[in-house]
């Protein structure tokens, strides 16, 4: 009697202290269901919510909740702002810049003991990123964010409570410009069986589309630094989750785990927690009786790239869950796939061919988040304490004689047991038998020579650097300075030397930039500097490589053409650590009487420079041979410019907004070198209806470095006239055909019909043809046109009769035919080429360049070139180009040409086989298009006019 009158009065109590809380809830505004708010539930049939909804909304339930708080991340490249919602308990929100702190101090794991990181985890809160909507057609995703936040702020069940009290969820809508315009363009139809997310006229991102997922170690772009900052500067989630859309044929979603190659640069702790938490997510799927989910082989989606959203926070120590549902407000067919419905390892629950509906995927995906969300609550203080492990294993191991064992290495070390093999130095222990661990394969003894992995895996020359210095008395120290800046960006430490100092005996100046690989971010530093080294992807002796999920080399310290130097040993000097991005300071010496300004050729920004002038119709001159003024050497294609009030002004603006060095003369070359004249040009750049991804990064490319163009679509080139127009015709890759498909002759092109979209998209619609496009190319080029051409749209140079051929070719029984994927396959990698800098389009080169490769195009030129004054102008010179990446069969770009410089009649083409424009990336060889812009100018040394070529 005496325990029940306890309990019972311990209820009371209970009761009444719960009840001041609960009249308090009570009282609260009742949260707006998305259903009052948009009239449909989300996930009802041919139905979208836009990005202008959804910001309404999510600010109603910002008044109306409080387990939320929405914040304003930055703005998008169209200008509007960006949110993300911020959910968790009440009592956590009383805390939150609290719990953030905590967080940070874990992620970082500088100054902290194990014992005091444990107290921090226990203490802790598990932060969960969930976003949605990068891939703007992919609607699903966004969608699904919509439905989570409203069940996140409503539901009062047990588990739902428990998360709240765990977990910090960042929900986040990572493409609000997309949302808008898929969302609008899907609902334009009055007729919801006519809506559709496909045929929209542009790309669902500003410039890139698709490739806002391939922005993440670079971030070019507004929305990619603004969900970096989140993720890596300010609330270190110690979970991310990229919901994508959509899944293999004959199921509904892949989730992890991933297939092979992971990349070796990130703890072993991310590969088995991304396997832990894709487990959680395809147990709860099983146990609500959801099928259709695969994983690994299921699909083709690796960890070995860096600059996905979900694949950059490897390099950070965080668990990036990556899944592909299908899903469409216009419902969908799984269709039957007989692999599909044997159940195996990857494939555990099969799900039946039938219709499916967007709410199902809607669903699936909430499944999914609350999979990630309970198991990062049941094992919080794990996910938040192996964070810290994995930042003080970073640290540790950039503190000491570290080695990253990459597949080069395991060549070297087992061409080492070959050759003991081959003396008969140790019998049963080396050679393939070792890998079984002796006769038996039980693991007792055995083994390779011990000599090898000591020698040869832990060569002493081959261990990580300790850090990186980059000199501050670089060429092209801007571009080294943005280099650091997209380093800060993505949450890497960085120092900047406050005097000059020597490491191993090499003396450097002050303001030379400084990276300790003892931090915990070391992943990220180190795959942005070193080489990447990607294992031949075979799937059996003879096979064809598997093609890799995107590219396989990319490290920007490469690409960005950056001086640096490894340090291997630990080292120290005058160095302050940065707060935050660089601003470089700009210099103008003040130029004498009559005198000019010289800017280094060799600096990118120069071009920032030159389009300024002539847009101020100032003179501008570039010098055709290295000399010699003031007792300072300068190298050909440095830019002169008369001083005058004009000029001075806009130079000492232009040197402050880009931190360039001006020198004032007071002579310029003159003579059998003197310079020639860079004339504005008119520049048409290629675009298509539905929007090419190269041809929006150049267009962001230009106006970054401020030339002026125009967007030009095919029925503009199909009309001629076109030196009426422009100067300069710029085709990025995809633009012109090898060949014209037949559909191409009917004009259907795989583009919607001409009246089932809006007026103002026609002019957009066709494309470039052999049959009827490239005449007008011809007219334009003969009568002084310049067109540069890259990737397959070099193509040109057959169409125009050059004497170049087709290097990657063989010949078999008699036909020539491409090489094999069998013999040849490069994917997205960087590689050497040697540069003829004497040559105008190689102005501010060096003799050797790092230059982007992906399945391009290479030539061989014909006997007849030099009598056509064809030249190449990069060439990849001898059997191993490779720097970065993957090269199955390299040798045969031996001596091929990769840019080819052509005059055709009065103008000039030029074939750029490598991507010089890349993404935005490769700062190293954005010379090689800009020169090309201008290289009219240097062919003629006089203006051409506006000439026609109508008759």
């Amino acid at each position: 009697m005496l325990k029940k009158a306890v309990a019972l009065i311990a209820l009371i109590v209970a009761v009444g202290a719960a009840a001041p809380t609960a009249q308090n809830k009570a009282a609260a505004p009742k949260l707006t269901s998305p259903k009052e708010q948009f009239g449909h539930d989300v996930g009802d049939d041919y139905f979208l919510v836009n990005y202008t909804q959804y910001v309404e909304y999510l600010k109603k339930l910002d008044q109306q909740s409080d387990r939320m708080t929405v914040l304003d991340i930055g703005k998008t490249e169209e200008g509007r702002t960006q949110y993300t919602a911020i959910i968790t308990s009440p009592e956590n929100h009383k805390k939150l810049a609290q719990y953030k702190d905590m967080n940070r101090r874990l992620a970082l794991a500088e100054g902290l003991t194990d014992d005091q990181a444990r107290q921090l985890a226990q203490q802790g809160k598990t932060v969960v990123w969930i976003d949605g909507g990068i891939h703007a057609t992919e609607v699903l995703g966004a969608q699904q964010l919509i439905e989570t936040i409203y069940r996140l702020n409503t539901k009062s069940d047990p588990e739902t409570m428990r998360i709240l009290n765990d977990d910090i969820i960042v929900c986040t809508e990572v493409n609000p410009d997309g949302m808008e315009l898929v969302s609008n363009w899907y609902m334009r139809e009055a007729d919801e069986k006519k809506r559709s997310t496909s045929g929209i006229p542009r790309l669902y991102q500003k410039y890139i589309g698709h490739d806002d997922n391939r922005d993440f170690y670079m971030m070019n772009m507004s929305e990619t630094v603004n969900e970096n900052r989140v993720m890596y500067r300010e609330w270190f989630p110690a979970i991310m989750y990229n919901h994508h859309q959509t899944g293999p044929a004959g199921a509904v979603l892949f989730a992890p785990p991933f297939r092979d190659p992971f990349n070796y640069n990130f703890d072993p702790l991310i590969v088995l927690g991304i396997d832990m938490v894709g487990s959680a997510i395809h147990t709860r799927l099983a146990a609500e009786g959801k099928p259709g989910a695969v994983m690994r082989t299921g699909a083709p989606y690796s960890t070995w790239f860096n600059g996905g959203i979900r694949t950059t926070s490897y390099f950070h120590n965080q668990i990036g869950i990556l899944t592909e549902t299908i899903g469409n407000p216009t419902p969908v067919e799984i269709p039957f796939v007989l692999e599909m419905q044997l159940p195996r390892a990857d494939v555990p629950n099969p799900i039946q061919p039938r219709t499916f509906h967007f709410r199902e995927g809607i669903e699936y995906s909430v499944t999914n988040n609350y999979a990630i969300l309970d198991i990062a609550s049941k094992r919080k203080e794990d996910f938040l304490f192996n964070m810290y492990k994995m930042g003080k294993n970073a640290i540790e191991n950039g503190s000491r004689d570290h080695w990253t064992i990459h597949p080069k290495r395991i060549e070297a070390a087992r061409a080492a047991i070959e050759a003991a093999q081959g003396r008969g130095e140790s019998g049963e222990n080396i050679g393939p038998r070792a890998a079984l661990g002796g006769r038996g394969g039980g693991g007792r003894g055995g083994g390779a020579p011990l000599a090898v992995y000591t020698n040869i895996l832990h060569d002493p020359k081959m261990r990580d650097p300790r850090g990186f210095i980059l000199p501050s008395d670089q060429p092209d120290f801007a571009t080294a300075t943005k280099f650091v800046n997209t380093l800060i960006k993505a949450g890497v430490v960085a120092h900047r030397a406050t005097a000059p100092f020597t490491v191993a005996g090499k003396q450097y100046p002050a303001g030379s930039y400084v990276f300790k690989s003892a931090q915990a971010f070391r992943a990220h530093l180190l795959d942005m500097f070193e080489p990447q080294d990607h294992p031949d992807d075979i799937p059996y002796p003879g096979g064809a490589p598997r093609p890799p999920y995107d590219v396989t080399g990319y490290n920007l310290a490469y690409s960005m053409g950056i001086v640096f130097d490894r340090i291997l040993d630990g080292f120290d000097g005058p160095f302050e650590k940065l707060p935050d991005v660089v601003k470089l300071a700009g210099r103008v010496t003040p130029a004498p009487r009559g005198g000019a300004y010289v800017i280094d050729g060799r600096v990118n920004d120069s071009f920032v420079a030159v389009n300024r002038l002539l847009a101020a119709r100032q003179q501008v001159t570039r010098s055709s041979a290295p000399f010699t003024t003031n007792g300072k050497s300068y190298s050909a294609g440095s830019i002169l410019v008369p001083a005058t009030p004009e000029s001075t002004a806009i130079l000492e603006k232009t040197a402050a907004d880009k931190g360039l060095t001006i020198d004032g003369v007071q002579s310029v070359p003159t003579g059998e070198h003197a310079p020639f004249q860079v004339r504005p040009v008119r520049i048409g750049l290629w675009d298509q209806y539905g929007g090419s991804m190269p041809s929006g990064w150049t267009r962001w490319l230009f106006e970054q470095y401020e030339f002026p163009f125009e967007v030009v679509y095919p029925h503009t080139f199909d009309a001629g006239n076109l030196n009426a127009k422009f100067d300069v015709l710029v085709f990025v890759d995809g633009a012109i055909p090898l060949r014209d498909l037949a559909s191409a002759q009917g004009g259907g092109f795989g583009q919607p019909a001409a009246d089932s979209i809006p007026a103002e998209f026609r002019p957009w619609l066709g494309r470039v043809t052999v049959a009827k496009t490239v005449p007008e190319l011809k007219k334009f080029v003969e009568n002084g046109g310049t067109i540069l051409t890259i990737g397959s749209s070099t193509s040109l140079g057959y169409h125009l009769g050059l004497p170049i051929a087709n290097a990657l070719v063989e010949v078999a029984n008699g036909v020539e035919r491409p090489l094999p994927r069998e013999k040849y396959y490069i994917p997205g990698s960087i590689l050497e080429a040697r540069i003829d800098n004497t040559s105008p389009l190689a102005y501010g080169m060096d003799t050797k360049a790092l230059v982007f490769y992906d399945e391009s195009p290479a030539f061989r030129l014909q006997p007849a070139a030099s009598l056509k004054s064809v030249k190449p102008v990069a060439w990849y010179d001898g059997p191993s180009p490779l720097r970065s990446g993957w090269a199955w069969g390299q040798q045969y770009l031996d001596q091929a040409v990769s840019i080819v410089d052509a005059p055709v009649g009065k103008g000039r083409v030029v074939l750029y086989g490598n991507e010089v424009n890349w993404r935005a990336q490769p700062h190293g060889s954005f010379k090689l298009l800009f020169n090309g812009i201008y290289s009219g100018s240097a062919a003629s040394g006089a203006a051409r006019g506006r000439a026609t070529d109508q008759p």
